[in-house]
């Protein structure tokens, strides 16, 4: 793998694939956006899409970094994201999962990703996958010397009609081997709005291979941990990205309470942070 490290460090000097903000945030939570951006690092061109293929929900989770930042700044948490589209590779996969890399994502061909060989999976998971994980990895690893209790929640959105059938839900909540904490926030979410439609493994579960994330990092370090689904079209606008980021600043915080897993400090005023703005410009 070194000669693919050699050539992800070139690439990172410009662009780097994995951005950590607030690192040392004092938060019980850590973040993780692994579908955070759809950008397409230039020595891929456009991988056989069109313009608007590459703004679709195929490329990456519209609005879930908006609300991640966001909630960043509420809780002082530490946020992890990807900057790179999961087209190139989704480092919510394990590196042998037959989706790493997609050749078809819902009804989209990718034409790019097609005759993928071991070599160039392998720089791709060099120059991105690995990079993100290390990241969340380090970040974990160091509240874990300092004794700083964790709970890891990853942050998504989904299409609200999948294969032209409708999703119901708002928001659906996703739980790894240990399903305690994520019981326990949507009791919090259910004791905020007792008519909010929340989804329970929806719109997918484990058994789907989308929580490579949540189990690596949570279930592999005995974390509490949770998985967040927003239907997209809830958080496209400032207004909506802000609602589901106060409502979960609260709702987490409850479930923390609940679970009795840490002390909570008082959430922030919702004022931008320098990371947010720097990612913005």
């Amino acid at each position: 793998m070194v000669g693919h490290e050699a050539g992800a460090s070139l690439e990172a000097s410009v662009i780097p694939p994995v951005l950590v903000f607030n690192a040392e945030g004092r938060s019980p939570f850590v973040l993780a956006c692994d579908h955070a951006s759809n950008r397409l690092p230039e020595r891929y061109g456009d991988l056989g899409l069109t313009p608007h293929q590459r703004l679709m929900h195929v490329a990456w989770d519209p609005g879930a970094m908006a609300v991640a930042l966001e909630l960043s700044d509420l809780l002082d948490a530490p946020l992890i994201a990807s900057t790179v589209s999961r087209l190139v590779i989704d480092c919510n996969r394990d590196r042998d999962a037959p989706d790493l890399i997609p050749v078809v994502s819902e009804r989209t061909d990718i034409p790019g990703n097609q005759g993928i060989g071991d070599n160039e999976r392998a720089e791709r998971i060099a120059a991105y996958h690995a990079p993100f994980h290390r990241a969340l990895q380090d970040v974990l690893d160091a509240r874990k010397a300092a004794g700083v209790a964790t709970v890891l929640v990853t942050v998504h959105s989904f299409t609200p009609v999948y294969r032209d059938v409708p999703r119901p839900w708002p928001i659906g909540l996703i739980h790894g081997r240990d399903e305690r904490f994520t019981r326990a926030l949507r009791e919090a979410l259910a004791a905020e709005d007792a008519s909010l439609d929340i989804g329970w493994n929806q719109p997918y579960s484990a058994l789907n291979g989308v929580t490579y994330t949540l189990e690596h990092h949570g279930d592999g370090r005995a974390l509490e941990s949770s998985m967040i689904e927003i239907r997209h079209n809830e958080i496209l606008e400032p207004a909506g990205v802000k609602h589901w980021a106060d409502r979960l600043a609260r709702c987490l915080t409850a479930a923390l309470v609940s679970r009795g897993t840490a002390e909570q400090e008082p959430l922030r005023p919702g004022s931008t942070t320098q990371a947010e703005t720097s990612l913005r410009a």
